[in-house]
């Protein structure tokens, strides 16, 4: 039986910054920001989403990831009754919600730590984080000393192997089940947690809702060691992401096809595992930025939606948006947008990674199928995804001028979803042109005739 997220086509909303809140939580009275965030909702389902990751939304001292309190929405953003409407329109939608789940550290006004700094020794909380020694005093004037993610003191690394934080966070994720009825947790810095905690997360998730969903943020190492049966449905696909923009900037779909076929190809290592698909996110810069020619653009998002895994949209980037970090600075990565008010603006861009949701929503080969390499060069590049019967290619030009491309088929005529042209083939090959920059997706006739119907 498939899962919902097998099918998934995710937005991906930093809300704090979408929504202009101030940089700083001075405790002031609460702001409601989340019905500009409603307004959001069509458009997002426009682009043929059905799921949305937000976060991080709970009460913190400035960027969201120093929590103050897990089970109260941040003030800068409203109150826990408004997040719940917007769950609730969102399921409305058909739309799936994913929050931030940051158990690997709180911030220095977190109740626990608190606790520890006005009674030290004998706090009931002292065992609650890693490294408590009342020996020394912390780079920040804290009375005694802890460990802190990568030396950051502002975030105090929770001791996860404590009972009483586990039940702590688990009971956490329960009220966010019951309260607000979310259907996932993406789990930050995961590659820094206790696996002893995610298999206990994943047996205490599963009995609180059906298909619940757990994703964890992953950057290097072998996926498959958070991504099981035991643990974490799937991780964010950080070796992807690269060569998905410079292997057009570098003009060598070698390397994009290189890592696609050691993931998902014949014996590839990943190939049971649906990963989290990404160009852009909240911590790294924005396509439009890292890609030398704007006019890649929409060939890196072709391949986003039609290579295996899931594919995730991040607010903006479906315009071309630009963003760099500066100066160490995540702020130009998450800035306050509105919509209908958006300088920059690609519509043609956005008209096109609509057009890939509705795609990819509506073939099971791009949600299920296999992957198989059909031709690789420098600048061109052929695939073939395949599921119960249906087949599927993706053929990509980087070239500035069209280029012919001839590959093997396993079924014919084809017809092309972005220009509704039908190709017949000659033995089984398949030789055409394809554009400029440009990309052709391939189905059988009837697919092409019954997607071109619910355009």
């Amino acid at each position: 039986m498939s899962k919902w997220y097998e099918k998934g086509v995710f937005y991906h909303m930093y809300p704090l910054g979408l929504t202009g809140a101030p940089k700083e939580n001075s405790g002031a009275d609460v702001t409601d920001r989340f019905e500009e965030m409603d307004q959001w909702i069509p458009h997002i389902r426009s682009l043929g989403c059905n799921a949305i990751y937000i976060g991080p939304l709970f009460e913190s001292s400035s960027h969201g990831y120093d929590t103050r309190d897990y089970r109260t929405v941040d003030r800068r953003l409203g109150t826990n009754e408004s997040f719940k409407s917007f769950v609730s329109l969102c399921h409305e939608s058909d739309i799936k919600v994913v929050v931030d789940g940051v158990f690997n550290h709180t911030g220095r006004e977190f109740f626990a730590f608190l606790d520890i700094a006005a009674n030290r020794e004998s706090s009931p909380y002292r065992d609650w984080y890693k490294g408590v020694n009342f020996g020394w005093n912390s780079p920040l004037g804290d009375s005694f000393g802890y460990e802190a993610w990568q030396g950051h003191y502002e975030l105090p690394c929770l001791n996860l192997w404590n009972p009483d934080v586990k039940q702590y966070l688990f009971d956490t994720i329960r009220f966010w089940v019951d309260t607000f009825d979310i259907d996932g947790i993406r789990l930050d810095c995961a590659n820094v947690l206790d696996f002893g905690f995610m298999k206990e997360l994943r047996s205490q998730t599963s009995a609180m809702k059906d298909d619940f969903w757990l994703m964890g943020e992953i950057i290097h190492g072998d996926y498959n060691r958070w991504a099981n049966p035991d643990m974490l449905d799937s991780v964010t696909n950080y070796e992807c992401e690269k060569g998905l923009y410079s292997s057009h900037n570098d003009k060598n779909y070698f390397e994009i096809a290189y890592s696609l076929n050691r993931q998902f190809g014949n014996g590839g290592i990943y190939k049971n595992l649906c990963l989290y698909n990404f160009v852009d996110n909240h911590d790294i810069n924005r396509l439009a930025t890292m890609l030398r020619n704007r006019t890649h653009l929409y060939n890196t998002y072709t391949l986003l939606y039609t290579m295996p895994g899931v594919p995730s949209i991040y607010y903006g980037s479906e315009w071309g948006i630009t963003g760099a970090k500066q100066g160490g600075s995540d702020a130009p990565l998450r800035p306050c947008l509105e919509l209908g008010q958006i300088v920059e603006a690609d519509e043609p861009l956005c008209t096109h990674i609509a057009r890939l949701g509705m795609i990819r929503r509506s073939l099971p080969a791009l949600q299920y199928g296999t992957y198989e390499q059909r031709l690789v060069k420098n600048e061109q590049f052929v695939f073939e995804r395949a599921f119960n019967g249906q087949h599927v290619y993706t053929a990509l030009n980087l070239s500035d001028h069209p280029e012919y491309v001839e590959f093997h088929v396993r079924n014919a005529p084809l017809t092309d979803l972005f220009t509704g042209t039908t190709f017949e083939t000659n033995d089984g090959n398949l030789k055409l042109e394809l554009p400029a920059f440009g990309a052709r997706i391939l189905v059988p006739p009837e697919d092409g005739a019954r997607l071109a119907g619910a355009a």
